[in-house]
This record gives structure tokens, sequence and C-alpha cells, in this order.
């Protein structure tokens, strides 16, 4: 939000109406494409890391997006005509203004590494020399004691095989800075600075939209790669944004530390769990947990079955010895039969009673004085 944005709001609170103000910070990506800038400043150690650790992504997006280092420093103005009286200032890193490392330092050294860019990294956007030549000079020159020595400058340049008399040239025609004249470079540096309004060190942009947040690896890889046209984001976005360390996605090829769903953008700290971890100890806890209730299931139904079959093998013999012993009284036990079958005795026994009333009289016994 600008000024003329804020006077709007002004006006109508001033008449007396309500207000709703909703901001987006989505990024336009109109082409595949992306071109990212970074503002920072070669004594800021907050920059070396980052530049450091982004180093092998910028490489691995290659020609997909354009790379821009931009410088931080300041503008002075004097009537006064000394020679001794520079024009572009930076800070004073170690808060020392008569010994030590000064802000000319500082800024002779931003001067030095944009002549670099513009030599081995204006044209591709990469400019891996570039990086080669920051890594470098952070590992060797980075120490306040070396950080303005000409010898450690020049063995920075041989290790990342920059041309030090084709940047030494540059810097000189590019205007110089050991009297008080306009040097190119630095001029569109600094109108690059006031049009973007940056005031904080350092600041990322991508495609022209400042990076809120920390500057952090993940989170600015991350707006990199958001963009880019649907449809046009290159492997390793699709591989690495979402990785909670992508420089070690990138070193890897896969993604080491990925956090689903919403994901963590610094690296995690000593003693935590990634989530890609914690949700995989947790489907073998479930697992476990599973096997164990099953096996529980199975084993309670095996001991009720056993059971069972104890308290029949107990019954069944007294069973058979009832049938197959007869009754107390040493009679021979009828066998028990069902409804159907006391029916058909009674109705057996029924027609032998008939039977017996109806039978002929008997003949009649042989008497032998009968016949006398």
């Amino acid at each position: 939000m600008f000024k003329h944005d804020a006077d709007k709001v002004k006006d109508e609170l001033a008449k007396n109406r309500p207000v709703r103000l909703e901001m987006q910070w989505s990024l336009p990506h109109p082409d595949s494409r992306v071109e990212y800038d970074l503002f920072s400043s070669p004594t800021d150690p907050v920059a070396h890391h980052f530049l450091n650790e982004f180093k092998p992504i910028a490489k691995a997006l290659g020609h997909h997006a354009y790379f821009t280092p931009h410088i931080i420093l300041f503008f002075t103005q004097s009537n006064r005509t000394n020679s001794d009286l520079l024009r572009y200032c930076a800070m004073d890193p170690d808060k020392n203004l008569d010994s030590g490392v000064s802000g000319f330092d500082v800024v002779k050294e931003s001067l030095r590494r944009h002549c670099i860019w513009s030599n081995y990294g204006e044209d591709d956007g990469v400019g891996e020399k570039w990086w080669d030549y920051v890594s470098e000079f952070d590992k060797r020159c980075g120490n306040m004691d070396y950080f303005n020595n000409p010898d450690c400058v020049n063995d920075v340049y041989h290790h990342s095989h920059v041309d030090g008399d084709l940047i030494e040239r540059c810097m000189q025609n590019s205007g110089g800075l050991e009297k008080d004249a306009t040097n190119s470079f630095l001029e569109s540096e600094l109108k690059a600075q006031t049009d973007l309004g940056v005031v904080i060190m350092p600041t990322a942009f991508v495609n022209k939209v400042a990076i809120r947040g920390a500057m952090s690896v993940a989170n600015v890889f991350q707006a990199v790669c958001a963009g880019f046209a649907a449809g046009s984001r290159p492997h390793i976005c699709t591989m690495c944004s979402h990785c909670g360390d992508p420089a070690a996605c990138v070193h890897h090829g896969h993604c080491t530390a990925h956090m689903g769903g919403g994901f963590m953008h610094e690296s995690l700290p000593k003693g935590s769990v990634s989530t890609h971890s914690f949700y995989g100890w947790m489907l073998f806890i479930v697992g476990c947990f599973s096997v164990a209730a099953a096996w529980h299931y199975k084993k309670s139904r095996d001991d009720m079955r056993q059971q069972v079959r104890t308290i029949l093998a107990d019954y069944m013999p007294l069973n058979d010895s009832d049938q197959m012993g007869g009754s107390p009284g040493g009679g021979m036990q009828m066998p028990a039969f069902g409804g159907n079958a006391q029916m058909a005795v009674s109705s057996m026994m029924g027609m032998g009673s008939s039977q017996q009333s109806q039978a002929p009289p008997s003949a009649p016994q042989y008497n032998p004085g009968s016949l006398l």
C-alpha cells in the first residue's frame, strides 16, 4: 500500500463511511520465465548465508529464471570542491571510522561484483561465475582483516575463474570511485533501489513484487516457483519447492525433508521430527496396534472354542452312560421317542385291546364223561 492508497481510505473515513480493506500478496506470473532480484551488501551476514545456500538452486533453475543482484548504498551531495569527497557511501561494517574496513571499501566491493555480473551473468541471468566469486570471497576474504586486501581479491579471481583485469577496467570505465564523479553503474543501482522502495537489507523481489517474511532459501525459492505461469513450472520446482531444505533436495536429487500440506519454510531445529517422519511413525504404530488387536481377537475365539470342546467332551460320556446303563432299578430303560412315536405306541396298544375283546369263544374242553 502506498500513500495515495491511504489517502483514499482517509477520505472515506472522514466522511464517516465504513471501509473494508483486503490485502493480497499474490505473485504475478506472466510467462514461463521468472525474474527475481536481490538487494544486499557484501558485508551483510544474512545475505552471506542466503547466497551460499541459494547458489546450487540458482544454477539448477538455469534459464527458467532470470536473476539480477543489486547493491544497497547511499548517495551524498555537497557543494564543496574536494577531491577526497566521495559521492557514494555504505554503512561502515566494523563501526570504526578511523581504521579497519570503511564504507568506501564496501562500495568498491559492491561495484566489483556489479562488474562481474555485467560481464558473466547479465546475458543468461544465471551468472555461474558470479556465484562462484561470491562464494569464494566469503570463504577467503570475508574476514574483516582481508576484506580490502588486493592480494586476497586476486586470489578469489583466480579460484572463481574471473578475469581480474577485465573487472578492474570495468570499474574504471563506469566512472570509478576515486573522486566526486558520477558512476553509471552505481547510479543505476540507486535508481532501482529508489523505484522499488527498498529500505530493508536484504530484500528480494519476484516478478517485481517484494517477498514478505524471513529471508530464507525456502521462502524465496517457493516464491520463485509460484511466479511461473500455469504449466510452465520446471522440474526442480515440482521436486523441491515443498521441501524444508530445498538446497539439500537439489543436491541429492530428491526431497529429503518433505513437509506435507502446509510446508515448513525453515530447516528443522535440532531434536525435532519432520512431518513426513511423524506420519510414518504414526502409521507404523497404528499398524502394530491393528496386528495386536487381530491377534488378541483370534486368540480369544480359539480359547472360547477350546472351552466349548472341553465342556462337550465332559458331557457326552455321561450322556452315553445314562443311555446304555439302564435305570437305577435294574430294568431296561425305554428309549425316548418323540411325540409321533408315542402316538404310534398308544395306537398299537389300543389295537391290541380291541383285538382281545373281540376274540372268538374258546373251543370246548374235552371231557371223557360226556361220551358216556
